[in-house]
């Protein structure tokens, strides 16, 4: 199998020194600190768990003898989906976001879990169920916008009213272009069936820190006042440099009933 890549791991994060540590795990944290004095950071640290809940989530993303991570199987339909025995999260997103690189990336300690990335956008044409020992079920969805499938509105509000196992939806936006027209019809979609979800910035790595405030800024506004449902505080991620993704794992962990205790930093 592959090697973990660096920083997958929290001990490889733990060796860095101080100021690049916090920028992996806590990334919109070290951004805040570009803010102007007096300005309002309370929804940049709502979930800020303490090193003892980021190693926990950790060992759920790692395989073991008694904790298999699989790939379970694909739907285009509700009949194919696997039962709705455990928690499960989805992720959503426009073609091209950067879905399967995070999740990937998130598996990333467990290297012979295969997740299919492609250089095309839209190649995500089925919802791909990922099943994490007995704990919860991760499932891909097909990338809306560019290359969307035909099918794709209909397979994912089937999917989004009818899973009562569903815990969280993470819907991903790409740090360099911000909100797009088509993430607002996915706001409207979940907004409108009540489904609890929470925005993650991808490729932060290749925005500057000015255009990344920028947009961290308005869809924090855009949060506050045209959403219901979305959790106030945004997820910041580069699957390229790790930035975020082990409090991401963290995050997960604590959704699917996993990590119910998550002691402050």
């Amino acid at each position: 199998g592959r090697s973990p890549p660096a920083l997958a791991a929290l001990s490889q994060v733990l060796r860095l020194e101080r100021s690049r540590r916090t920028g992996v795990v806590f990334p919109l944290e070290k951004l805040a600190r570009s803010l102007a004095p007096g300005a309002d950071t309370a929804r940049f640290r709502l979930f800020q768990p303490g090193l003892a809940a980021l190693q926990r989530a950790e060992a759920l993303f790692r395989s073991g003898r008694d904790h298999a991570i699989d790939y379970v199987s694909s739907a285009v339909r509700m009949d194919h989906a696997p039962p709705p025995a455990l928690p499960e999260v989805c992720f959503i997103g426009r073609s091209n976001v950067g879905k399967s690189s995070l999740i990937r990336a998130l598996f990333s300690l467990s290297p012979e879990v295969e997740v299919r990335v492609s250089k095309t956008p839209g190649h995500t044409k089925k919802m791909n169920f990922f099943k994490v020992g007995k704990k919860f079920t991760l499932v891909d969805m097909p990338g809306y916008g560019y290359r969307a499938p035909q099918d794709f509105v209909e397979m994912v509000e089937a999917y989004l009213q009818e899973r009562h196992n569903l815990k969280r939806t993470f819907l991903l936006v790409d740090g360099v272009v911000g909100l797009q027209k088509t993430d607002h019809i996915a706001v409207d979609m979940l907004e409108e069936f009540g489904i609890p979800y929470v925005m993650v910035l991808t490729k932060i790595d290749r925005a500057s820190r000015g255009v990344l405030l920028k947009n961290v800024l308005e869809i924090q506004d855009f949060v506050k006042e045209k959403t219901q449902g979305c959790f106030p505080q945004l997820f910041l991620v580069s699957s390229l440099e790790f930035s975020g993704v082990h409090l991401l794992r963290c995050f997960v962990a604590h959704v699917t009933g996993n990590l119910p205790t998550v002691d402050a930093s």
